[in-house]
């Protein structure tokens, strides 16, 4: 990237807004982030280079997603690193040096985000909130409630910011993109439409398919053998769900993946690691519904989500495999 191209560092509403009327109607794609950037985060940064006139990556630790016993203060924050990350994303683009960099940073603060004040005790908390009721509650609103409360939330303020044409969200989190693109059509949100929601697939570690995470940082080297497993298991159950007879079921694919974490479990312990399992479930990706039929009982390809979280020492790792027609939730239709 030529020396003289700098990235804009907008660092409250105030300059992002100054800085977004002086745009003309060039497309925007926009990656919120948290920080802590790693390859998934850059495919959908590459991915919204390829598709977008300009490409708005957001850093902020949302302190409405922890939880008062969770990991806020500790959270990774590597803004130098970040910004490198995103200086060379850029760089691959191609851009030359006389042009408007393609690219800019947008860095609120936490009082800007949250005009009224905000407290991890929910209780405690005041101002205006976003819920998505009926979706919330399952997969990891079950372990983490009220966690998609604080999703919700920042990613409308930032989509009333940032006002983008395309957004850009991992699998990974496949419950969270899923809920947003809900609400961005449920709450008649121009910017993006729920069809520019984009969800792109997970990025792995080429060795052995650990889903990529900030978190993964957290990991010691005597850990970081048996984080794969959380991938392992959930292979297991989706092999049970794709049986050629058409029998899979609910119940087949929990034992399949539980049976992978016990035997990890067991040599874990071997080695002085602790494992403790969360959860395996199957559920609808329409309604977040635990799939309680059998593959044969549906339409042939019907989707389903085979996800999990699984704690390696104090990390709690989170993954999740589809079976069945993705191309909706891949907005491949």
């Amino acid at each position: 990237m030529p020396a003289s191209l700098k990235i804009p560092v907008l660092p409250s509403v105030k300059a992002f807004r100054e800085w977004r009327q002086s745009l003309d109607n060039r497309s925007i794609g926009f990656v919120p982030t948290m920080g802590a950037l790693h390859d998934g985060h850059m495919k959908l940064v590459d991915r919204s280079l390829s598709e977008n006139s300009l490409t708005v990556v957001s850093i902020f630790v949302n302190p409405a997603q922890f939880a008062p016993h969770e990991d806020l203060s500790s959270y990774p924050r590597t803004f130098d690193g970040d910004m490198r990350r995103i200086h060379e994303a850029v760089g691959r683009d191609s851009i030359d040096s006389s042009e408007t960099p393609k690219c800019a940073v947008f860095l609120p603060t936490v009082e800007d985000m949250y005009p009224s004040g905000i407290v991890q005790n929910i209780e405690d908390q005041k101002g205006t909130f976003v819920q998505v009721k009926g979706y919330e509650e399952q997969m990891e609103g079950k372990s983490r409630p009220k966690f998609f409360r604080g999703v919700a939330t920042i990613v409308t303020k930032l989509f009333n910011v940032v006002q983008p044409t395309r957004a850009y969200f991992g699998q990974k989190d496949i419950q969270q993109g899923l809920l947003l693109r809900r609400m961005v059509r449920d709450l008649l949100i121009s910017h993006p439409l729920p069809e520019n929601l984009i969800i792109v697939p997970t990025q792995r570690e080429k060795e052995d398919f650990l889903a990529l995470s900030s978190r993964n940082a957290y990991l010691t080297s005597i850990e970081r053998p048996f984080a794969p497993t959380l991938y392992q298991a959930l292979t297991a159950g989706r092999q049970v769900w794709e049986e050629i007879s058409g029998s899979g079921s609910r119940e087949g694919v929990v034992a399949a993946a539980r049976g992978v974490i016990k035997r990890r479990q067991e040599e874990a312990i071997q080695a002085g690691v602790e494992m403790r399992f969360d959860y395996v479930e199957v559920n609808d990706p329409d309604t977040f519904d635990v799939v309680n039929w059998r593959r044969k009982e549906r339409p042939e390809g019907q989707p389903v989500i085979i996800s999990g979280a699984l704690w390696i020492g104090r990390t709690r790792l989170i993954d999740n495999l589809l079976s069945g027609d993705t191309k909706e939730i891949f907005n491949q239709l």
